[in-house]
């Protein structure tokens, strides 16, 4: 079948579009239009997401039953209005001695992004400063479970994990269910720590819950480990490591996204299993028409 295209304009950017029809979610039908709404429909809190933020991307340019590829740098062809920063590569996915990201500043840049079936975006815990890092304004802690635990554990490691992070004075904490198997706790910080010792700080919290709870909790990733317990991921704090960004989608066999919810979810996810799930990109706009941003506005105001 022939590409087809329609040209559209976009924030005052002229963009072709293509292919809308194609599905990239054969487990429910989900088509490359409805994608595209989608990340119009949720653009505005996800750009203060992405906002001054180096973007990686995750592409299924044929749907998620097809291959995926990791892309960091910005896509070949990309238009000379799109903002860039030029980074020090940070590991062996990176292509020589630099990396030049998107930094997704618009919807325009969203949409363009989203039109290379850009499925999931990706962030560190730092904005920039011009063309540099800053220090991190979060903390996030991911919470990922080895089966058979799920979210009902993640749930009850998310509660200690705020009521831990309240002790000492992160107590603008906002969890969200990662579209994936897990979830994370994310928590506002004011700038004056390092990346490394957010980091350092993170494991050190990883330790403690492992001793305290350890029928609950492992820190260390040793997959032999895993089984029937949380990692309580601290790495993600880590300069060069970035995090699926709330109200992403997710390359999974259903068009599920990070969600932010409430603590009122959560407290009762950690008793009823069955009330706790994953969301689904229509009900994700459903609770944002609702609720409002509950990322955004969380970490801004304490409760």
């Amino acid at each position: 079948m022939a590409d087809e295209q329609i040209t559209t304009e976009v924030d005052g950017r002229r963009l072709k579009l293509s292919n809308l029809d194609k599905v990239l979610y054969p487990g429910t039908e989900t088509t490359k239009g409805e994608v595209l709404h989608y990340y119009t429909q949720v653009a505005e809190p996800l750009l203060a997401v992405l906002a001054d933020r180096p973007a990686t991307r995750i592409r299924w340019p044929h749907g998620v039953s097809d291959l995926s590829f990791f892309e960091k740098n910005l896509p070949p062809g990309a238009p000379a209005w799109l903002p860039r920063v030029s980074l020090p590569s940070s590991g062996s996915r990176g292509s020589g001695d630099e990396v030049t990201y998107p930094v997704i500043g618009g919807v325009a840049e969203l949409v363009y992004l989203v039109n290379l079936a850009s499925l999931e975006f990706h962030v560190p815990q730092w904005r920039l400063d011009g063309d540099r890092p800053a220090a991190p304004d979060r903390l996030v802690i991911d919470l990922d479970p080895g089966a058979p635990a799920g979210l009902p554990e993640c749930a009850r490691l998310a509660l200690i994990v705020r009521d831990r992070l309240a002790d000492i004075g992160l107590d603008r904490c906002v969890p969200v269910t990662s579209g994936s198997k897990g979830m994370q706790v994310y928590a506002a910080l004011d700038g004056s720590q390092t990346s490394d010792a957010v980091r350092d700080g993170a494991r050190e919290l990883a330790q403690q819950l492992t001793r305290e709870h350890p029928d609950l909790v492992v820190w260390k990733m040793t997959k032999s480990k895993r089984p029937g317990k949380v990692l309580l991921d601290w790495s993600q704090n880590t300069a060069a490591k970035t995090t699926i960004a709330p109200y992403s989608l997710r390359g999974k066999d259903r068009p599920t996204a990070a969600a932010p919810r409430t603590w009122e979810e959560i407290e009762r996810g950690a008793q009823d299993a069955d009330s706790l799930r994953q969301l689904l990109l229509d009900e994700v706009v459903e609770r944002l028409q609702k609720q409002g941003d509950l990322f955004g506005d969380g970490l801004t105001h304490s409760d």
